[in-house]
């Protein structure tokens, strides 16, 4: 009882009951105000990561360009590109034109300036009439977060490709 013999209303949230445990409405709003800031946090975090792989993307995309235009200097005739199955022994045309940047030819540059990923699902259509093959977004470093440790940076590969050229005859 309160003052005057008025009783205190301690049910109003925010309130501790008399043993000093606070109102579970008070504990909700907590663990809510907690979500939202992770929510928060999370996209925030997201959105950062979607600019640094653009930003990346763009870099990359600059010096598959590049290479192109360099390898025209070099006389370095684009090959037909073909695209294998993940296993197997097959090859499927692509209609693409281009420079095999990995000796196992599962990566080339188009003469287009995009960076394509040619190994693709056994299939009896790609091997009658020909594999489609979309552009990949390029990254700066080849293989990075592969299983099998073997990444390269893109540069690398295309200063290889360009160095190879010189050592013609």
């Amino acid at each position: 009882m309160g003052e005057a013999g008025r009783s205190v209303d301690d049910s109003s949230p925010g309130h501790a009951d008399q043993a000093g445990h606070a109102d579970p409405i008070d504990k909700t709003s907590q663990a809510d105000d907690w979500a939202d800031r992770r929510q928060r946090a999370i996209a925030a975090h997201d959105a950062a990561q979607r600019q640094r792989r653009a930003v990346e993307a763009r870099d990359a995309a600059r010096l598959l360009t590049d290479f192109v235009r360099a390898a025209a200097l070099h006389d370095i005739a684009p090959v037909p590109l073909v695209a294998r199955p993940y296993r197997g022994w097959p090859r499927y045309r692509t209609g693409l034109h281009g420079w095999y940047l990995k000796a196992d030819r599962s990566l080339a540059v188009g003469t287009d300036g995009q960076l394509y990923l040619l190994s693709v699902p056994p299939s009896l259509r790609a091997w009658l009439f020909g594999a489609r093959i979309a552009a990949t977004e390029p990254r700066m470093v080849i293989g990075a977060g592969g299983r099998d440790g073997e990444s390269i940076p893109l540069a690398d590969l295309l200063k290889r490709l360009l160095g190879s050229a010189d050592d013609r005859p």
